[in-house]
């Protein structure tokens, strides 16, 4: 593909309070996406946290493709009135700028039907955007459930994954089963329409979301998952499919427009 000619992806990252310059407000987002994108064939673009919803909309204009990245914890009071106090001590530090960015993000996705990755908290944040709640501690929650906060193996296999039959996911790797690594406490868990859970580790625990069958004509493309494929895809390059058809729905998307 002609490097002028690659699609365009919009990105999100984290904050941070204080950054390198200065001790400014920053933005954080690790390499590893960027290079995947790459990897795929496409530009990154980082958005920031600090636009207005015109601005958002404009961003999402310009874009071939949205990417909804990890990070910390979505707010609670973002899917849920009463938390526990038990359940609140576990939950990180809240980021309001970002979930502000990112509930936009999945508006205008929808609105102007672009193509759409979710990443870990991206996944959890798609699944409150349109309505779903989350698990707010695995541990606490689900004290029988594997250990998912497997830092230790952030680059590693974990655990298995088992795929919908029909699945967009278990198409792009074909076949039922994939190990991912693992780093993360909390959990999609109820999940609304129009998306419908088609991987789940042994435990129960939603690993990756599609869109239901019925609302497939919503976007050209979505896929949500709760592993980390940008650390996986250089030693395991099946990976690497996720992303590649990520950057391919957003080439066709651009080059026809629905």
């Amino acid at each position: 593909m002609d490097m002028d000619d690659r699609p365009l992806i919009l990105m999100t990252p984290c904050t941070q309070q204080k950054g390198a310059e200065f001790e400014d407000g920053s933005l954080s987002l690790s390499y590893r996406y960027v290079a995947a994108i790459q990897a795929a064939g496409a530009l990154p673009w980082v958005i920031p946290a600090s636009l207005g919803a015109e601005e958002i909309a404009a961003c999402v204009r310009r874009a071939d493709g949205v990417l909804l990245t990890g990070g910390d914890d979505v707010q609670p009071e973002l899917y849920t009135k009463d938390l526990p106090p038990d359940l609140k001590r576990t939950v990180s530090e809240p980021d309001a700028p970002r979930d502000y960015l990112e509930l936009k993000l999945v508006e205008e996705v929808f609105h102007q039907r672009k193509p759409l990755l979710a990443i870990c908290r991206g996944h959890q944040l798609l699944n409150v955007a349109l309505g779903g709640s989350l698990i707010v501690d695995i541990p606490t929650q689900l004290p029988q459930a594997l250990d998912h906060r497997r830092y230790d193996l952030k680059n590693g296999l974990v655990h298995e994954v088992d795929l919908a039959p029909n699945s967009l996911l278990a198409g792009l790797v074909g076949q039922p089963q994939i190990s991912v690594n693992s780093t993360h406490h909390q959990a999609v868990d109820r999940v609304p329409r129009p998306l419908r859970a088609t991987g789940a580790s042994p435990d129960g625990v939603v690993e990756a979301m599609e869109l239901h069958p019925q609302e497939a004509a919503l976007l050209p493309f979505l896929l949500s998952i709760q592993f980390h494929p940008e650390r996986l895809y250089q030693q395991y390059p099946l990976y690497l499919k996720l992303f590649q058809a990520f950057v391919d729905a957003a080439t066709h998307n651009r080059r026809e427009p629905l």
